[in-house]
């Protein structure tokens, strides 16, 4: 039986998926599998949705590397044994999806389908309202005196809302002493405040606790900045929202079948409103660094695979030359597949999607990241390594869907 077989797929409201993912019957021929998990907050079941689809079929990662909520899915992953994780992703999503007012807010009814796009964005926009003002459970409480307002003590208390709650939720949900333990390789990214650079805490080289992850996340001005060992971090969103290029370039270089789970889109249709608008400037603000990111290592990889076979052929005489040196050491001849995992937004969702931590939109984000997956896993090319000459394969579904929609 797949893992996770008898558990079932509960998707609420939106009932049982109709495409699973085919059974794979042994690991692809790469020396790495890794999932690179975006930032996008309420968004983030959709990576849930995309490691539920892979726990499936057995294609658990050697590293996750995340940014932001992928950071904190991440921390899920690689701090539970596998045959919890899905578990543990699901209790974590449906306590930030519950209600604040408890038996005093509206009921989810799972039964109960809105047809109306209209409706659904009436619905989506006053859940999404309800979490700015109230925050989501065990995630992040408003802060009772705003610095809005009232002038913070000390520059980890400048935001608008608290999130000592998500640490101790983190501290119930992960095992920080199985990360550091290295059984799975484990990066997220975080922005040093005072120098703009870029930080990454990798279990290979630090112990990793709560606070790393929650740097990751720590957008301002929503959020604090996260304090670790006398410096103060944020969102490393504000520099790059992929962890694409550190796992890529990370030495030595290996084979990688790589699971990039983005919940930006850089496709999609003409906006028909300012709402749209807004969303889509967003899809492409946030989507960009990563199409930059990944055309820029297929183009480097080729010029390595290039150099690599060259060096072979060249006179012996020329290998000590400066130049030849330095060329060789950046060569290799390993291949990777980019499996492009992307989230494509409702057009009734809105700019506030990040924001709408409801059930229903939570479900519906989970069943979209599992099918996609399953679509992904559907092609065999994508399990299967490119040649040398090749290089470097990306398969994007979501970029197929995007183009039929605008066709339409």
């Amino acid at each position: 039986m797949r893992e996770g077989a008898a558990r079932g797929f509960s998707m609420g409201d939106i009932g049982a998926a109709q495409l699973k993912p085919p059974w794979i019957e042994q690991r692809p021929p790469f020396e790495q599998i890794a999932l690179l998990l975006q930032g996008g907050r309420a968004l983030g079941s959709y990576q849930a949705g995309v490691y539920q689809a892979l726990a499936e079929v057995n294609l658990h990662p050697d590293w996750v590397a995340g940014i932001s909520i992928g950071a904190v899915n991440s921390a899920i992953i690689a701090g539970n044994p596998p045959e919890k994780r899905v578990d543990v992703l699901r209790k974590f999503w449906e306590t930030v999806s519950s209600s604040r007012l408890g038996p005093f807010g509206v009921p989810y009814l799972a039964a109960v389908q809105i047809q109306s796009e209209l409706l659904r964005r009436i619905v989506n926009s006053a859940r999404a309202l309800g979490t700015m003002f109230l925050g989501a459970p065990e995630f992040f409480t408003p802060r009772v005196l705003s610095p809005a307002f009232f002038p913070a003590v000390n520059f980890g208390e400048l935001s608008l809302y608290d999130v000592s709650p998500l640490k101790t939720t983190l501290e119930r949900l992960v095992d920080f002493d199985r990360i550091n333990a290295r059984e799975m390789r484990f990066t997220v990214g975080a922005t040093k405040v005072k120098t703009g650079e870029l930080v990454h805490f990798d279990n290979m080289t630090h112990r990793i606790g709560p606070a790393h992850v929650m740097a990751s996340g720590s957008l301002p001005p929503g959020f604090p900045a996260t304090e670790i060992e006398g410096e103060y971090y944020w969102d490393g969103g504000i520099v790059s929202n992929t962890p694409l290029q550190w796992v890529l370039d990370a030495k030595p270089r290996r084979d990688t079948l790589a699971f990039q789970v983005d919940l930006w889109n850089a496709y999609g249709p003409l906006p028909r409103n300012l709402n749209e608008i807004e969303v889509r400037e967003k899809e492409i603000q946030f989507s960009s660094r990563t199409r930059a990111a990944t055309e820029q290592y297929k183009y480097a990889q080729k010029l390595r695979i290039a150099f690599a076979k060259l060096f072979q052929r060249l006179p012996h005489e020329l290998h000590d030359l400066p130049e030849v040196q330095l060329l060789a050491r950046e060569a290799d001849d390993k291949i990777c597949n980019i499996i492009e995992l992307i989230y494509m937004a409702k057009s009734y969702e809105g700019i506030v999607m990040e924001f709408d931590f409801s059930r229903r939109s939570m479900e519906e984000h989970w069943r979209s990241g599992y099918e996609a997956t399953a679509r992904a896993l559907s092609d065999p090319a994508a399990l299967q390594k490119p040649d040398t000459l090749e290089g470097v394969r990306t398969f994007d579904v979501s970029q197929t869907q995007a183009e039929q929609q605008a066709a339409e």
